[in-house]
């Protein structure tokens, strides 16, 4: 089969097309069960290129065959599964998806509806069901309003799709003109741009007393106004680093104003708090079945140009969601 493998941990430009036996046995995290996928299309998100440079803190050493989400067709599936071979699927794999054969997770995937692309399919899991966990741990209730940083991107597309479902109004804060008009047509109530004096405006938009709640995908040092645009009892959920650098933050501003932060990694949730998994994948398939989802897909590349894909999102000029095309 082919697939693309990053032979070194040197970057995006690391990664070739190869041919590759089809796997065997299942995926490491499966306990033995193996769910084998013919995969039609391959979503990358933030994890890719940081793995590419040995980076990300779950990585695994290279060689190894890239790509983080899968959309296809289930081809083998454990006899007791709520799955069946000919299934239309997306989920998330972390490594091995980039290939025309892949190993899957049974609590990591969703059914596809008939009317969805595989292309859009690929631009499902990993983002919805981090956004739909971003809002639902941030207890997001109607009427609240949501600042979102890094909103052009694959989960902040999400988290404003998402505004709707959750009764939220959106703020999007983007760095560009392009970014600015993905973040409009991903559903943005207001888009302000993190290059100019966004925090006044912020406040602003909400009469003065800040938003209830921020999803936080960049860190970096514009991180404590990000802080700072929560109002009194405001909430932050932090889902990544995009910005480069893990922020530090002086405690007594939680203290002052009573303010409450948390991350998200659902699978380490799942180890203290066994359902987190199956609660999240539901909360997802019942917004795909409503057809409810609209995933802003921002560029589709071809397999011999996967390292042309990683590169994008590694220098930050992805806009939307990064889909490789298989089949």
């Amino acid at each position: 089969m082919r697939a693309v493998v990053v032979e070194e941990l040197e970057g995006p430009r690391s990664a070739t097309l190869q041919d590759l036996p089809p796997p065997g046995g299942a995926h490491p995290r499966a306990g033995g069960r193996r769910l084998l996928v013919d995969v039609h299309a391959v979503g990358l998100s933030f994890i890719d290129p940081l793995q590419t440079w040995g980076r990300y803190q779950g990585g695994v050493p290279a060689p190894y065959v890239c790509g983080s989400e899968v959309a296809g067709i289930v081809r083998e599936a454990p006899a007791d599964s709520w799955l069946s071979m000919g299934d239309r699927v997306a989920g998330i794999v972390w490594q091995g998806a980039m290939a025309e054969q892949a190993l899957a997770l049974e609590d990591y995937v969703v059914r596809l509806p008939d009317s969805m692309s595989f292309v859009e399919g690929a631009g499902i899991y990993m983002n919805y069901a981090t956004a739909w966990y971003a809002l639902d741990r941030a207890g997001a209730r109607p009427g609240e309003t949501v600042l979102v940083t890094g909103a052009a991107g694959g989960v902040g597309t999400c988290v404003l799709d998402l505004g709707p479902a959750f009764g939220v109004s959106t703020i999007a804060l983007v760095s560009s003109r392009d970014k600015e008009v993905m973040a409009r047509n991903a559903g943005a109530t207001h888009v302000l741009r993190s290059d100019g004096d966004w925090l006044p405006q912020v406040r602003e938009l909400t009469g003065g007393r800040g938003v209830e709640v921020f999803v936080d995908m960049v860190g970096g040092d514009r991180f404590l106004d990000t802080v700072r645009s929560l109002r009194i009892g405001g909430r932050g959920v932090i889902v990544g680093f995009a910005g480069g650098s893990i922020p530090e933050l002086r405690m007594n501003r939680l203290l002052l104003r009573n303010l409450t932060l948390t991350g998200i990694t659902m699978d380490v949730m799942e180890t203290e708090h066994p359902g987190t998994l199956e609660r999240v994948r539901h909360g997802v398939q019942a917004l795909l079945d409503e057809g409810r989802l609209s995933p802003a897909i921002g560029a589709v590349y071809p397999m011999d140009r996967a390292a042309d894909a990683l590169a994008a999102l590694d220098d930050r000029t992805a806009v939307g969601k990064v889909v490789v095309r298989v089949r």
